[in-house]
């Protein structure tokens, strides 16, 4: 398995193409930023080694405690934290709900000192309008975190693949080692 430098070294040297290809497939410099910052991300924050004490979990600083009940729910390697489309939503989805409890507990404060009127039903109209507003660009993200997760598990994947054909098969023996047997003669 590679490393957590070798990981980042994967992510950095790819992002031009990614970026490249991207610019090509969609012409957009907008959709283009996002997917190389998706990509980015996911390689270097949002990483599927999050389920590790690894240099990813590391660089969450002080916020590092957030991914501990993570670590604790996921084995290493499983589907939910190296598998295609499951492990990044996975992931996603845990961010989400920490940001979501985190944001309401700071408009909740807020709220206490304010004076203006407010309606948790307007706010959440609010912010299901914007998710649909910018699908093309929740997309693009998606795609980013999900092209950074899947360079790193194709890289796990290769290395062990590539360790386990450079080890010697074990043979095994056709024939039985004899000891000899001691007999004892009454006389």
């Amino acid at each position: 398995m590679p490393s957590g430098q070798t990981h980042d070294r994967i992510t950095l040297w790819s992002l031009p193409v990614v970026t490249g290809l991207t610019i090509a497939s969609t012409q957009s410099g907008n959709l283009a930023l996002i997917v190389s910052g998706g990509f980015l991300f996911s390689g270097l924050m949002l990483s599927p080694d999050l389920d590790l004490k690894s240099l990813p979990f590391k660089r969450w600083g002080w916020l590092r405690w957030i991914w501990i009940p993570y670590q604790k729910a996921m084995r290493h390697r499983s589907i939910f934290s190296h598998g295609p489309l499951i492990g990044t939503t996975l992931r996603m989805l845990y961010l989400a709900t920490w940001t979501a409890l985190v944001g309401i507990l700071i408009l909740g404060v807020v709220q206490l000192f304010r004076d203006v009127p407010w309606s948790w039903q307007q706010f959440g109209e609010d912010i299901k309008q914007w998710l649909i507003n910018y699908q093309a660009e929740w997309i693009a993200l998606f795609v980013g975190l999900e092209l950074g997760a899947m360079i790193h598990s194709v890289s796990d994947w290769t290395s062990t693949a590539l360790k386990r054909s450079q080890r010697k098969p074990k043979r095994k023996s056709t024939t039985r080692k004899r000891t000899p047997s001691r007999r004892t003669s009454k006389k």
